[in-house]
């Protein structure tokens, strides 16, 4: 079902329009998932926090290619959706799905073109209007609109490019808002909503410090992890969690590691908070976020660990939709009290 909001009846049929056929989702894990579905409504299971970072035009290339590059270790260790229909799936199905959920592309081959919903092609070279560009040529609109407003102070609104690329869901998105005398932000689309506010603010404060931290570096230093591993290791760090391999740069310009999730993360964390430090962050408000990773990580158990391991004890004794339903209430039981879910009783 599709709610009755305009703007979603409209992504709705304009996704079909260019679609021609139905939404087929098909993800692996554990249990295999395969559904074929007329609309976008699985698109509504993709809850997530998005964190906006302001971002002077100048400095736009460097500080989103250091946001592609520090997402993927953040969401290794931020995983929270490990089932979707009752199947056990990635650690962060929401990745896949959402892809798939919203993908209007009907051919395949190499030929067919960036996904809608995608990381991206390449390592950002031109700023914000580099990405612009690439929406614009390669998507076609969802929504006829064509706006009348005129520049104020001198700022134009982009009403037509804006609601364009707010239709075009890159992981990490280029936004430009006319508000406060015209601005650009980055978007930061990866992260899960959950399992508590502070796994969530501290999953946002890794992020936001890990990116200013490699913005930071010399910029050779970031292009030398090739953008393809990059964008695996995206994808990895979504389907295994921390126990992905993550392609990482070394201390030499040149040269890049092989590295699991769950030793990578520790070794970020202290660069990490030297980011937001610099960025301002005072450190009785950094220690304590960062410090959630830290613990997440040593004990393993991220939301999605837990909700496995918290699903395998429901079963005994329960078919799979009852032990969901007992998993889910602890879930929320545990939610509610606000601890950050690696201290949660398996």
């Amino acid at each position: 079902m599709v709610t009755d909001a305009v703007r979603y009846r409209a992504l709705d049929r304009g996704l079909r329009r260019l679609r021609r056929g139905p939404f087929r989702i098909q993800i692996a894990g554990g249990e295999p998932l395969e559904l074929a579905t007329e609309h976008v409504t699985a698109e509504g299971a993709n809850t997530s926090f998005q964190v906006h970072l302001r971002v002077a035009p100048g400095e736009f290339t460097r500080v989103y290619n250091a946001a592609q590059l520090a997402t993927a270790p953040v969401l290794a260790a931020a995983g929270n959706s490990p089932t979707f229909l009752g199947r056990r799936l990635w650690e962060e199905t929401r990745i896949a799905l959402f892809k798939q959920s919203v993908e209007d592309r009907d051919g395949v081959g190499p030929r067919r073109g960036p996904a809608r919903a995608g990381f991206g092609t390449a390592w950002l070279r031109g700023g914000a209007l580099e990405q612009f560009t690439e929406s614009v040529r390669r998507h076609e609109p969802l929504l006829p609109f064509v706006s009348d407003a005129l520049p104020q102070h001198g700022v134009p609104p982009l009403d037509e490019l804006r609601l364009h690329q707010g239709t075009v869901w890159r992981w990490n998105r280029a936004v430009y808002d006319p508000s406060a005398g015209g601005h650009l932000r980055i978007e930061m689309r990866a992260l899960p909503a959950g399992p508590t506010l502070t796994d969530m603010l501290a999953n946002a404060a890794f992020l936001i410090g890990l990116t200013l931290w490699l913005a930071d570096r010399d910029e050779r230093w970031t292009y030398a992890v090739p953008f393809e591993r990059a964008e695996h290791g995206f994808y990895r760090a979504a389907q295994h969690g921390l126990a992905a391999q993550l392609t990482w740069p070394t201390c030499r310009s040149d040269a890049v590691r092989a590295v699991p999730a769950a030793e990578l993360v520790p070794e970020l964390l202290p660069v990490a908070r030297q980011g937001l430090l610099d960025a301002g962050v005072a450190a009785a408000e950094a220690d304590p976020l960062l410090g959630v990773i830290r613990a997440r990580v040593a004990s393993g158990q991220t939301g999605a660990a837990w909700q496995r391991s918290a699903l395998a004890a429901a079963e005994r004794g329960r078919d799979r939709d009852q032990a969901l339903a007992v998993m889910l209430d602890r879930y929320l039981s545990f939610a509610a009290a606000g601890r950050p879910v690696h201290t949660w009783p398996a």
